[in-house]
């Protein structure tokens, strides 16, 4: 019974830490369904469907899904410390596995793609954050600290520490948005002015012209210290890479 409260404060913690709209406690503890939803599967339903009592914790998961909007399967595995804010529609499926300090907005789905039995749900590792719609589908791996987009659909692995954006999720990694956003202070103008997080075509031209930019900045300094290590002086002039193709770039402006 100790734990069960230490873990109930524990959780109050998490939401003052995660939504600077808690105000009170008493605010949190009664007007908060995350909370709710997730108190109701800790201390009544995973606990009933793991004693044997499948038929009464899917009837309880039931009557929560009713009083919160979200609807947490019994056999789902949870961790510590996971908020769920405003959470209207959220759906977490029965082999899902959500890991510590995780962050899950309204509208997310943790569904299966398959209708054999076993594990056909994602899984979630630590301080992932979920924006609101998103689709997560398949017995996938969301590593640890990665984010996904909101309305994203995720069909495969997301490394950990990547961001995953777009139908079907494309993967960004920190690498990625790195040398995009060095390379756009080169030609002067800041690479957060054009989220990599948004699906839209001129994002994706945009970020082929910074990457290719990138590519041929290499290639071209690569060239030049070669020339200049066998005694050829070339000044300053840069000459244009290789595989440049604007047809593509107009084929994705459409």
């Amino acid at each position: 019974m100790t734990g069960m409260f230490d873990r109930l404060r524990e959780d109050i913690r998490v939401v003052f830490d995660r939504d600077p709209a808690a105000r009170t406690r008493w605010e949190v503890l009664t007007c908060y369904p995350g909370l709710h939803a997730l108190v109701w599967h800790r201390a009544l339903t995973h606990p009933l469907w793991r004693g044997g009592l499948r038929w009464l914790a899917r009837f309880l998961a039931h009557i929560g899904r009713g009083l919160t909007g979200i609807e947490i399967h019994p056999g789902a595995t949870i961790g510590r410390r996971v908020f769920i804010d405003h959470g209207m529609g959220i759906v977490i499926g029965e082999t899902a596995e959500i890991g510590d300090d995780t962050t899950l907005y309204h509208g997310v789905t943790l569904g299966g793609t398959s209708w054999n039995k076993g594990k056909r749900h994602p899984t979630l590792g630590r301080s992932v954050v979920v924006g609101a719609g998103a689709k997560i589908l398949g017995p996938i791996l969301v590593g640890d600290g990665a984010k996904v987009g909101s309305n994203a659909v995720v069909v495969r692995d997301v490394p950990a520490g990547a961001t995953a954006v777009g139908i079907p999720a494309r993967v960004v990694t920190p690498e990625d948005a790195e040398r995009r956003e060095q390379q756009a202070a080169k030609i002067g103008f800041s690479a957060y002015a054009i989220s990599g997080d948004v699906d839209d075509p001129m994002v994706q031209a945009i970020h082929q012209l910074l990457d290719h930019a990138a590519n041929a900045d290499a290639r071209i300094d690569r060239l030049v210290e070669r020339l200049r290590k066998g005694g050829i002086e070339c000044g300053d002039d840069r000459a244009v890479a290789d595989g440049f193709d604007p047809k593509r770039i107009n084929r994705m402006l459409g």
